[in-house]
């Protein structure tokens, strides 16, 4: 199975997917990534930083990002080229992420897509806007 190719992708096609951050999905990240930072793992410590209590990794949340793009929009076979982020606002255990890519540009003559992507909480905040270069699979050779 592939995903979309670069002739069946056009502007404005969209993908989200949401989740719900708990305190394991951030302790297993810490792990494997091995930043353990105490902003994300310490409560103590955390209590006393700008956002009173434990946030989740930026780049956790930038993997939601990730996953739409290698299991939905294009999907399985894309090559993840580039992405920019900005981190607007702190996500927390038990908030619920909403991922979103959106096409803003097709480039066929190099097998490119750039896509809007973004991040909101269950209140509709942004916490992070960025925009991802992708190349999207390749059809199959006949």
């Amino acid at each position: 199975m592939i995903g979309k190719t670069i002739n069946e992708i056009k502007v404005g096609d969209a993908a989200e997917v949401a989740r719900t951050v708990s305190e394991s999905d951030i302790y297993m990240y810490a792990g494997i990534t091995g930043d353990l930072n105490p902003a994300h793992a310490n409560e103590v410590y955390a209590q006393k930083t700008f956002f009173k209590t434990r946030i989740a990794h930026g780049m956790l949340t930038a993997g939601y990002i990730s996953a739409i793009l290698g299991n939905q929009l294009p999907g399985p076979g894309t090559i993840y080229v580039q992405q920019s982020l900005k981190f607007l606002a702190p996500v927390c255990m038990g908030d619920t992420i909403t991922a979103r890519v959106e096409v803003i540009e097709i480039i066929k003559e190099k097998n490119r897509m750039i896509a809007r992507t973004t991040c909101t909480n269950q209140d509709g905040t942004l916490v992070l806007d960025g925009e991802a270069v992708v190349s999207p699979p390749k059809p199959p050779k006949e």
